[in-house]
């Protein structure tokens, strides 16, 4: 089926093309190990208007070797090594992610949290309405197995990754009858510069990918009109994601590239706004509110003098003139040759029982 026909449930959200965007407040370890601090994030993310407050759920010895060092922009994040810097923020168990997720619930905005190894997915199973995939895991096999058994939908996102493996991570999930499948074109930079960004794949995507759904998860330092994530939504994204901070000016790990709420509140008003200019309607007709126009700013066959019943038109006879409320233009082919039924003077509009 069609994205154009497809309606696709994720989360509380309906997602249909061109319809509103699920938007995910990215926390990711913006809380930095604070549970009051993930709490306010949480509220502040609902404030803004997301759809979905995510947080990251991983162990520094599962997911960085010590020796493993910094795929970051180091002047804006100092820390060189993953593990140490993994390990700065990887306090919260499951208990404390239960906590979230109640809160999340009493707030009404969806829990989602991304797993970053075994036993992550399954204690966030019982937690979340859908697992994301960050970047990183898309050649990740065995996760890839295990998150698609658990039978939810998958948002994947795709930074770094090229066709084959997007096609072989598909195909995994696919392995393991899950077909409930958002890619989220992404670029694994921190940040993302400009010039980098290349919003164009998300439409590479849309055309390689069309039982799918698209979306963005955006790394680019925000911009007071939120430009990135509005061009994204505009070139396809149906899920937008992005990193979320209550204070742009704090240091290091992802407060620097992240938006707040108010980035977040204005890319919702922008949206709304590009909502009404879009419309409902996906196929080219007339709408309601030109049917007085159709009627008065088209043109009719006119007379151009004066003519005598039986006299046989010719072109010269006639003009093309407004309004659109006699025999159209469209058919003149059908009227040069044919008799007048009655005498009929100059600028008459010509109806079907003037002529035989």
């Amino acid at each position: 089926m069609s994205k154009k026909q497809r309606v696709f449930k994720l989360g509380s959200k309906k997602i249909s093309n061109w319809g509103e965007p699920y938007v995910i407040a990215e926390i990711g370890v913006n809380h930095e190990g604070s549970l009051s601090l993930a709490k306010e994030l949480i509220y502040q993310a609902k404030e803004g208007g997301a759809d979905a407050a995510k947080f990251q759920s991983y162990k520094a010895s599962k997911i960085a070797s010590k020796n493993a060092m910094s795929y970051w922009d180091t002047s804006l994040e100092r820390t060189k090594n993953q593990y140490e810097l993994f390990k700065k923020y990887d306090k919260f168990n499951p208990s404390d992610y239960e906590k979230l997720k109640e809160y999340s619930d009493e707030l009404k905005i969806d829990f989602l949290s991304t797993p970053f190894d075994h036993e992550a997915v399954n204690f966030l199973d019982e937690l979340v309405p859908f697992f994301k995939v960050a970047s990183a895991d898309i050649t990740n096999i065995p996760m890839l197995e295990l998150i698609a058994k658990k039978k939810k939908p998958i948002i994947l996102s795709t930074g770094a990754s090229d066709i084959k493996e997007i096609n072989l991570a598909i195909d995994t999930l696919k392995q393991s009858e899950c077909e409930e499948i958002v890619l989220l074109h992404c670029i694994l930079n921190y940040p993302t510069e400009n010039h980098n960004a290349n919003l164009k794949m998300i439409k590479h995507l849309s055309d390689m990918y069309k039982e799918f759904f698209i979306g963005y998860s955006d790394h680019t330092l925000p911009d007071k009109h939120m430009n990135t994530l509005v061009y994204a939504y505009l070139l396809g994204a149906i899920v937008i994601e992005k990193h979320f901070t209550n204070d742009k000016t704090k240091q290091g790990n992802d407060h620097y590239h992240a938006m707040d709420k108010y980035d977040l509140k204005n890319f919702i008003n922008r949206i709304s706004e590009i909502k009404e200019l879009i419309g409902e309607s996906i196929t080219k007709e007339p709408i309601e509110g030109e049917e007085i126009s159709r009627k008065n700013a088209r043109r009719s066959l006119v007379l151009s003098h004066s003519l005598k019943k039986n006299h046989l038109l010719i072109e010269e006879d006639i003009l093309c003139k407004r309004p659109g409320t006699g025999i159209s233009p469209i058919n003149i082919k059908d009227v040069i040759g044919k008799k007048l039924t009655r005498n009929l003077e100059e600028d008459h509009i010509l109806e079907w029982n003037d002529i035989n």
